[in-house]
């Protein structure tokens, strides 16, 4: 059925296309957006252009943070936190006080440190009074000791006046003598009377009487002198030629001279002559002045040395308790900012415990960790631009490099790489490099430790300041002698 009626419809007969219609001209665009889009390219091209000319001339790495020293505070003696007079936060100047220790058992010290200094120089007063005393002994035994040589050769002269008179006595002797054995013919004879030779007998027993006198004399003075008994045809005044140096009287005051020198530490030898000794002790002062000689000699004696030395050994106990008493107040050593406090009073404390730590302000750098194939034309002394992200960019600080890191970031690490073990694939290195800030102010913009920072280097501008051009910084002993002023 279906088949039939579609035999029956006639075939339908194809409709010409119809014409396409012209299409309607394109809309003009405002002027007002050709404007827009011309002032969006002025700007486009006024932040880009600085920014492509500055990346042509310069070097830069977003691997960079503010870093600085931090110091320590400690206390330099033990005890018990009085008070804390900062907290976190705080600014500090060098020189405030930032906390006190209890004062009282250090005042305590101080006072026994006192009363130990004025013992110590009583003493030294007593010990130099004792040593006056001495050197005043030891100029009366060295007046004794040359009263003692002169005595001795008072003595020779004296046994030589008395042999004198002994031979005197001889010949007196040996002419009453004559005289009388004359007489004696003379009375035999009957030439004299008896009278006239009584009187030659009693010439001739005075004459003996005073020979026999003179002989006991020289005697008696060579006893006294120490001379052995004469033998027969000795000499009678020969005396030894160093008597005077080794006579018993001056021998005995020349040891109580030394006995007395020894208290006030002149050692002598025993086998030295006094006439050594006396000459050594003038040798002790170029004018041979006594009173010099003296004053040095109690000076330099055992007693006051020692007692010097104790008073000294007092003085520096006392000084170091005064020390101690100084150190309860705790100051701080640098300007800056206290941070991590971790005292409070009544703590006990002991000598070099961290109570708190101080960030210095001003003396901070820039560690910019640049890539190893940024390293060529970087230099000591070349100008860095930073661009700190907690100011934006339209805050900009100046600096110059100071020096590279001897090590790169992963050799000093806490574990650094292996690359030893076969694992190796080369990865590109960073070294830190040092950036010294230039006219900073941290009253105005400060900067923090840990900040990130963005450098760029002027590696085409002339580098200045110390080693400048260099990769190395010169030795410190060379930068001192530097320093030094010529004398010529």
């Amino acid at each position: 059925m279906a088949v039939a009626d579609s035999e029956d419809r006639a075939p339908e007969i194809p409709q010409p296309a119809p014409e396409p219609q012209a299409a309607p001209p394109p809309a003009k665009r405002p002027l007002w957006m050709w404007i827009a889009i011309a002032v969006i390219a002025a700007i486009v091209l006024y932040l880009a252009i600085p920014r492509v000319l500055v990346a042509a001339k310069t070097i830069s790495t977003d691997d960079a943070y503010v870093n600085g020293h931090v110091t320590f505070v400690a206390p330099r003696v033990p005890g018990m936190v009085k008070h804390v007079l900062v907290d976190d936060n705080n600014r500090v100047h060098k020189g405030d006080i930032l906390l006190q220790l209890d004062k009282e058992p250090y005042e305590v010290q101080v006072a026994i440190a006192e009363a130990a200094v004025g013992v110590a120089r009583s003493d030294l007063v007593a010990a130099q009074a004792k040593d006056q005393s001495l050197a005043g002994l030891a100029r009366s035994q060295r007046y004794d000791l040359s009263r003692a040589i002169e005595d001795l050769k008072n003595q020779v002269a004296e046994l030589h006046a008395s042999v004198a008179a002994l031979q005197a006595a001889n010949a007196t002797v040996v002419k009453t003598k004559a005289d009388y054995d004359r007489a004696r013919q003379l009375l035999e004879t009957q030439v004299i009377s008896r009278e006239e030779f009584d009187r030659f007998q009693e010439n001739y027993s005075i004459a003996e009487a005073q020979q026999d006198k003179a002989r006991q004399d020289v005697y008696r003075i060579r006893a006294a002198l120490g001379l052995p008994p004469p033998a027969k045809g000795e000499d009678l005044a020969s005396v030894p030629p160093d008597l005077d140096q080794n006579f018993s009287a001056v021998k005995a005051a020349q040891s109580r001279l030394q006995q007395t020198a020894a208290q006030l530490g002149v050692t002598t030898s025993f086998q030295q002559s006094p006439d050594q000794m006396i000459a050594d002790f003038y040798k002790r002062d170029p004018k041979g002045n006594l009173d010099a000689i003296y004053a040095q000699l109690i000076k330099a004696a055992p007693d006051v040395m020692q007692a010097g030395a104790k008073l000294t050994q007092a003085q520096a106990n006392l000084r170091q308790a005064q020390l101690n008493l100084s150190y309860c107040d705790v100051i701080a050593e640098i300007d800056g900012v206290v941070t991590r406090r971790n005292v409070n009073p009544g703590n006990e404390v002991i000598a070099g415990q961290d109570l708190m730590a101080i960030r210095s302000l001003t003396d901070i750098w820039v560690d910019a960790n640049f890539k190893e194939t940024q390293l060529r034309r970087l230099r000591i002394g070349q100008p860095v631009d930073l661009e700190v992200d907690m100011y934006g960019r339209h805050k900009h600080f100046k600096g110059r490099i100071s020096g590279f890191t001897m090590g790169t970031g992963s050799t000093l690490a806490l574990l650094p790489a292996e690359n030893a073990t076969g694992n190796f694939v080369k990865v590109v290195q960073r070294l830190p490099v040092r950036i010294d800030l230039i006219n900073y102010n941290p009253d105005v913009d400060p900067l923090f430790i840990g900040l990130s920072v963005e450098p760029h280097v002027y590696f085409d501008e002339k580098p200045s300041g110390p080693n400048a051009g260099k990769m190395l910084q010169a030795p410190i002993a060379g930068m001192v002698e530097d320093a030094t002023p010529n004398p010529q």
